[in-house]
């Protein structure tokens, strides 16, 4: 079974009602993937073929017993990769251009209750005017549209993932390899070494997803002290592309993005995590930092890490949003 397939069970199991197929195309985004309503159909009837679901006339379907156990069964190699094949399919269908800060870049959406929204966005205010974020704009949906469904009692907020800076240099031609998702330890504000990796090619969740529910982070330390752990990527680049990337660094600094906090050497490991011949390591920030500081005074979310594609116009400083719940 392919993931699309795979992905439209995992929508209906987790529902205890007839969704549709506008629906199903909706929260199909989240999951990196954007079909038609033609095209869902489409797959629904193969689905229907299977008996993995059942039909309700024009109000559309759910999922059987049957679709149910194939989900439980589904193969490791199904599995495995989904992450990595995320990040390079919304790398590549993202038309974000630094230079006009126009087009879709991709989010990161978390989940917080209402009662705890105000207390939630106190303590991101910290972490959004530091260098552990990709970016300080966001968008708030207080209610379900076209690209994110929002449960009862929660608001959801969109932040820049930091594989737009995958999508970016892509379309420079350079080309990315995200390693690993991990936990760096900060000194004097600076990346010392990694408390913990996962890497990207070999698991099926989100790894800073999992170093939040597993409260190995201090971003506030490292936020108000310059000593603590965030959550960071390692990602390697060709070395012919150093110089470039750079280059095209600068260019988002100017424009009011960040995300690199350290360059390796060329051959050499940078935070004695080893790199691929001819290629230079690089530190990248985590952009659900803030996010995992709401973690750590104990506030739960729910978050979709590398979620969606979002128009970076509809998009506002972080600030602007904190008035508004002021």
């Amino acid at each position: 079974m392919n993931r699309t397939l795979m992905s439209i069970l995992k929508i209906l199991s987790k529902e205890n009602k007839i969704i549709g197929s506008k629906e199903i195309a909706k929260r199909l985004k989240m999951y990196g993937v954007n079909l038609s309503e033609r095209t869902v159909r489409y797959h629904l009837k193969i689905l229907d073929e299977r008996g993995f679901t059942k039909v309700f006339g024009k109000e559309g379907r759910i999922i059987t017993e049957k679709g149910k156990k194939e989900l439980e069964t589904a193969s490791t190699v199904e599995k495995v990769g989904f992450i990595i094949n995320k990040i390079e399919t919304l790398s590549y269908l993202s038309d974000f251009d630094i230079n006009s800060l126009t087009g879709r870049l991709i989010l990161n959406v978390s989940y917080i209750p209402k009662t705890k929204i105000k207390r939630a966005l106190k303590v991101m205010e910290n972490v959004f005017n530091s260098p552990f974020v990709m970016s300080d704009k966001v968008v708030i949906f207080k209610e379900n549209n076209e690209t994110i469904v929002v449960p009862e009692e929660h608001i959801c907020i969109g932040s820049v993932c930091s594989v737009t800076l995958n999508a970016i240099l892509l379309k420079h031609g350079v080309p990315v390899i995200s390693r690993f998702g991990g936990v760096v330890e900060i000194r004097d504000g600076q990346p010392y070494k990694f408390w913990a990796l996962i890497s990207y090619d070999g698991t099926s969740l989100d790894p800073l997803e999992i170093f939040i529910k597993s409260k190995m982070t201090d971003i506030m330390s490292a936020v108000k002290n310059g000593y603590g752990r965030i959550l960071a990527s390692f990602r390697e680049i060709p070395i012919v592309c150093l110089d470039k990337v750079k280059e095209i660094y600068s260019i988002m600094l100017e424009k009011g993005f960040k995300g690199i906090l350290m360059f390796g050497q060329p051959n050499q490991p940078l935070l004695d995590i080893p790199v691929g011949m001819d290629r230079v390591g690089m530190i990248v920030v985590g952009g659900l930092n803030p996010v995992a500081a709401v973690e750590e005074v104990n506030i739960k979310t729910y978050t979709s890490a590398i979620s969606t594609l979002y128009d970076y116009q509809a998009m506002v400083d972080f600030r602007k949003i904190l008035e508004k719940f002021e």
